[in-house]
């Protein structure tokens, strides 16, 4: 579908996106979220988890489920959190798979915060094809830098955060770029990259994820 962002820009979109959202919904979506720190993938996940009724699993939430849980995979993974140790690919690709096996993914899922590295993405790939559930889209939402420093900043304010120093957010920053941008092109060769503006209301870039979809 395309619609304009330019004259009428957001009425034209809305107006254009309830019969294809009808259409959406008959299928399972699987999407994966990409974004640096302060983006808004949260925000987003949750819209679009809302909108289509599908889970919104991240990777954080379901680690840590799975160590209150004590499955085997959960047990696995705190044996390394408590030595502060990275908790290796392969039990992350374990709980995952384990949290996407759940009846509620029928209809499709939003993934936040996984795949982080190229190997993760591979093995998601081959996950996919077995359980016959492609990935549809990466939606990749950018933001310039500056911006998000200036996110970050705020919010460091407004949760205390007193440890978030500006070094620190402009270090998780760079992470971040360092570890992605491999993933970003691996997607944009699959053809399965969408770069979605961060800048602007909840609302606006909101309707410019609905476009891609």
């Amino acid at each position: 579908m395309k619609a304009s962002l330019r004259k009428g820009g957001l009425r034209d979109v809305d107006s254009s996106l309830e019969g294809y959202t009808r259409e959406q919904e008959d299928r399972a979506m699987n999407v994966i979220l990409l974004g640096p720190p302060g983006a808004g993938k949260g925000t987003q996940g949750h819209r679009l988890s809302e909108r289509y009724s599908i889970p919104e699993v991240s990777t954080g939430d379901i680690l840590r489920a799975a160590v209150r849980q004590g499955t085997p995979l959960g047990q696995e993974a705190k044996s390394y959190m408590d030595r502060g140790a990275l908790v290796p690919d392969g039990v992350i690709i374990g709980i995952v798979r384990e949290r996407l096996a759940q009846d509620d993914t029928e209809g499709g899922f939003i993934l936040d915060g996984f795949p982080r590295t190229v190997a993760q993405a591979e093995a998601l790939t081959r996950m996919s094809e077995e359980q016959k559930r492609p990935i549809e889209h990466v939606l990749s939402i950018e933001v310039p830098q500056q911006e998000l420093l200036q996110r970050l900043a705020g919010r460091r304010q407004t949760e205390g955060r007193r440890d978030d120093t500006d070094e620190a957010i402009r270090h998780r920053l760079e992470v971040y770029a360092h570890e992605t941008a491999p993933l970003i092109d691996f997607y944009r060769r699959q053809g399965l990259l969408r770069c979605i503006a961060g800048v602007g209301t909840v609302d606006e870039i909101f309707q410019r994820i609905m476009v891609v979809l």
